[in-house]
């Protein structure tokens, strides 16, 4: 038997902690026990049931896992193995990782860095890696440091917390979007060198404004992007990889054919294996780990679904690892 955080909706929707045993685990060629998990934006979509993210029920929540393998078939895994799991639909189509053990495919792990231990690796977390996709991005397309400012929305987030600090590591002017004042300091201590406030950019906007940005991680969609590519300099870049505002983009093509804008999206959750793989090596290699653990909050597996409403509540900051109540 395990424990796991278990969505029902029969009759009503609810989420709960619940004894499983291992025989009703999915089919799969790699079994893990996990040690952390993460609460990520779409997993508080689906504890908190605001979203229609789960499509079988019942559910394990948790798309993402660090832990060591004690079971496989596949070639590429053996017993005591450390990996890291992260999307390819757990917790929407198939039982995820907020739970004490997962049955996976192991072509969609990666082996864990040694620069990281589990929990620094759900410390990253999809809103990590998803940072990093962004940042390669942007590099991907020619942006450098000595040309301007970068713009990260939603800042005090999971995703905004990790671009802050990754592309201050690497050299980059990055201003913090974020609606929340009391956070200064944070924003600052992770590297951001200039903070604004989030209302100048998620109103309805002018759909070409002065330029401004170099290049922009976007994790808001709506305005606050259409605004951020109305503000790009002339062969600019706009990483786009989340809807916190929503998913409509109220803007014109103005951008992209009098600027050379390039708006670049980024999808994390089946993203081929090369590219989790060259994410992670990058995240060893650039992220500090003593930076990481400012925006890092433990919580037990019991406290998963507090902490899920708090986080759509906007009452989260940064990162929430979940630790499973085997560890010890």
């Amino acid at each position: 038997m395990f424990t796991a955080l278990v969505l029902q909706n029969t009759p009503n929707f609810h989420a709960e902690l619940a004894q499983l045993d291992e025989s009703s685990l999915p089919e799969g060629d790699v079994t893990l026990a996990v040690a952390y998990s993460t609460l990520n934006y779409k997993d508080g979509l689906a504890i908190t049931n605001k979203s229609p993210v789960v499509r079988q029920w019942p559910m394990v929540a948790g798309i993402d896992g660090a832990g060591t393998v004690i079971a496989s078939s596949h070639p590429n895994w053996q017993v005591g193995d450390l990996v890291v799991h992260n999307g390819w639909g757990l917790g929407e189509t198939r039982w995820g990782c907020l739970a004490e053990k997962a049955r996976l495919k192991g072509d969609w792990l990666v082996r864990l860095p040694a620069a990281f231990t589990p929990r620094q690796a759900m410390a990253i977390g999809t809103a990590g890696y998803t940072a990093m996709l962004c940042v390669l991005a942007l590099e991907d397309h020619g942006v450098q440091p000595d040309q301007g400012e970068i713009l990260v929305t939603g800042a005090t987030g999971g995703v905004g917390s990790v671009a802050i600090a990754l592309l201050a590591k690497l050299g980059f002017n990055v201003v913090a979007a974020t609606g929340k004042a009391s956070e200064e300091a944070y924003l600052k201590a992770l590297g951001a060198r200039s903070i604004i406030d989030r209302a100048s950019l998620s109103a309805p906007g002018k759909p070409f404004q002065k330029e401004r940005w170099a290049g922009v991680v976007d994790a808001v969609g709506s305005h606050t992007l259409a605004n951020a590519l109305a503000q790009t300099r002339y062969g600019g870049v706009v990483a786009a990889c989340g809807l916190a505002q929503g998913m409509d983009l109220p803007s014109s093509v103005m951008p992209f054919i009098l600027r050379g804008v390039t708006l670049a999206g980024v999808d994390s959750v089946m993203a081929p294996l090369p590219k989790r793989q060259r994410a992670w090596a990058r995240l060893a290699q650039d992220l500090d780990v003593s930076v990481l653990e400012r925006m890092v909050q433990e919580v037990p597996l019991a406290d998963c679904v507090a902490h899920a409403h708090a986080l759509m509540a906007g009452q989260v900051r940064g990162r929430v690892v979940v630790k499973m109540p085997a560890i010890s």
